[in-house]
């Protein structure tokens, strides 16, 4: 399959290739949705629209970018079908329909490309699927990712995450998933896959401090919300601008950071949808969000709303109790009420399984013992979470930490 960067290797303009990558950015999941709609058949639809972009690499350079690009990519991967139909008796019944769209269509005037991405949104994210394979399916199909690049994403090998590709499609194809959004009644329970397979992206960017893939996630949230406005939907993009607005102060504690470097735009953008996410009812998005939009709007740490990001917290406790939910809850509380407080509430938790190897969990520990004085227990603390982490940059964060409790150069 042809790669994104595959664009930089025609002889045209830095401007003009530029303008290449951004159309294929753009048309490529709407391509592959409507071809997913035609065939019914997620690999063939892959095959014609990677033949498509590499005719369009071939073509656009020399002759430029059309004025109606997607017209021209839905065209040119309908006559490639129709070669490849040819080929597989399988697909002879639709190959006379086809062949009469093929002849009607014109690269120049074409019919135009619908946007039936949220379909494709709700078939990779299907709860048939394994849960690790949602988030590979959607950077493959809706944000155009090759196979080597989403396993980059999720880091793991290439061959594992081919394996990991090819039992989706295969799930898909023998459960004979259909590509549809769900009736109104059916998106309350199935709408969360969806958003949790988005959001998974953005936080594996995110930990590993790779911008591109956080960034990548937040494109295909605004494309999930132009297509479907839901107030959850709202919610996640918000949450994620609103986190992804702090990244270049992120090497330190909130407490600690240069405000000064966070995007504003961002943030303002991001408080504006989680304003809107908010009103009139409550779902765990939308909530998230509020909570990092108090953190972004306060002028310091000191002046943050830490009684408000209690209550949201409450909020969220009914809405998705977790123990993540809790650990963070009782770190508000410990900013709130002081870090004796604190402490006990997550010395509460210690013998939950899911926080056990929760590296944050021994962080959270660390810290508020440092702040209460007990500098031995909270390096300790520090060693025990810089074990437990999984990234080159959380360890390094945390080694800082340790470092400088322990007060080494």
């Amino acid at each position: 399959m042809a790669g994104r960067s595959s664009c930089g290797r025609s002889p045209s303009s830095t401007s003009e290739h530029m303008n290449v990558e951004q159309v294929f950015r753009e048309e490529r999941g709407r391509l592959l949705a409507t071809l997913v709609k035609r065939f019914g058949d997620l690999d063939l639809a892959e095959e014609v629209t990677s033949d498509a972009i590499e005719a369009a690499l071939k073509h656009w350079p020399v002759d430029g970018v059309p004025d109606r690009p997607g017209a021209w990519l839905l065209t040119t991967a309908r006559r490639k079908a129709v070669d490849r139909l040819r080929r597989d008796q399988v697909y002879a019944a639709r190959l006379a329909l086809l062949q009469v769209e093929v002849d009607r269509a014109d690269p120049r005037t074409g019919d135009g490309l619908p946007d039936e991405r949220l379909e494709l949104f709700f078939t990779c994210a299907h709860p048939a699927l394994a849960e690790e394979d949602r988030g590979a399916l959607t950077l493959r199909c809706l944000a155009g990712f090759t196979t080597p690049e989403v396993a980059r994403a999720y880091l793991v090998p290439v061959t594992t995450m081919q394996q990991r590709i090819v039992r989706a499609k295969k799930k898909i194809k023998e459960a004979r998933i259909p590509f549809r959004v769900p009736d109104p009644h059916e998106l309350p329970e199935r709408l969360p896959g969806v958003l949790q397979a988005v959001y998974s992206i953005f936080t594996e960017g995110y930990a590993a401090q790779r911008g591109e893939l956080a960034g990548e996630a937040i494109r295909l949230a605004r494309i999930l919300q132009g297509l479907l406005p839901d107030r959850e939907v709202t919610g996640l993009l918000a949450l994620m601008l609103l986190i992804h607005a702090r990244r270049d102060a992120r090497a330190e504690l909130l407490e600690d950071q240069d405000r000064a470097l966070w995007d504003r735009d961002m943030i303002n953008e991001g408080s504006a949808l989680a304003e809107r996410a908010l009103t009139g009812g409550h779902g765990p998005y939308g909530v998230q969000a509020a909570i990092n939009a108090l953190h972004d709007e306060a002028p310091d740490f000191d002046s943050t709303d830490w009684p408000q990001i209690v209550a949201l917290y409450d909020v969220l406790t009914k809405l998705t109790p977790s123990p993540v939910v809790a650990l963070n809850r009782a770190a508000a509380i410990a900013m709130r009420d002081g870090a004796e407080t604190g402490l006990a509430l997550l010395d509460a938790l210690a013998g939950v399984p899911r926080l056990r190897d929760y590296h944050p969990y021994r962080a959270a520990r660390a810290d508020l013992l440092h702040r209460l004085g007990r500098d031995a227990e909270a390096a300790q603390a520090y060693r025990e979470a810089i074990a437990l982490a999984g990234t080159e940059s959380e360890q390094d964060f945390l080694r800082r930490r340790l470092t400088a409790i322990e007060g080494r150069p």
